[in-house]
């Protein structure tokens, strides 16, 4: 009965390994599918060279290259470093700015990413759509 404990645990720590390597870093894609940058589980944005061009804080800070503080998101919200909302994101995946003008729309199955006329603009399977928003729509990193 040991054995077959040691046996689950190990089974179980193993597909855990899997999972987090796998969710690690998810690719950035433009509207052709070709690779644009990364944004690992940390919250760090990388380029397609694999420099650091931004990341996300614990607490809701988007960071610069330079460490500087671009916005802040707070539930679906965007922030300026002022404290004024530029934008937010609809349960079903509408972006909007802050006068809730469309600016586009994140596919919450997919990661596909189009524009307000639905023109595809980019891929992002597995990113946090807050994070999406943040990347494609609003400009913080100057990809």
């Amino acid at each position: 009965m040991k054995q077959f404990r040691l046996y689950i645990m190990v089974a179980v720590l193993a597909l855990a390994g899997m999972m987090t390597t796998g969710a690690s870093a998810q690719v950035l894609r433009d509207a052709d599918f070709n690779s644009i940058g990364r944004i690992n589980g940390n919250g760090v944005v990388r380029n397609q060279s694999m420099h650091s061009i931004g990341s996300f804080d614990a607490d809701g800070t988007v960071r610069a290259a330079d460490g500087k503080a671009v916005g802040v998101i707070k539930q679906l919200e965007i922030f300026d470093t002022e404290g004024t909302r530029i934008g937010y994101i609809n349960t079903d995946g509408t972006v909007r700015d802050g006068e809730s003008n469309v600016l586009g729309y994140i596919s919450i199955n997919d990661g596909k990413v189009t524009d307000a006329e639905k023109k595809t603009i980019g891929f992002a399977r597995g990113v946090r759509v807050d994070w999406i928003a943040c990347y494609y729509f609003f400009g913080f990193f100057g990809k």
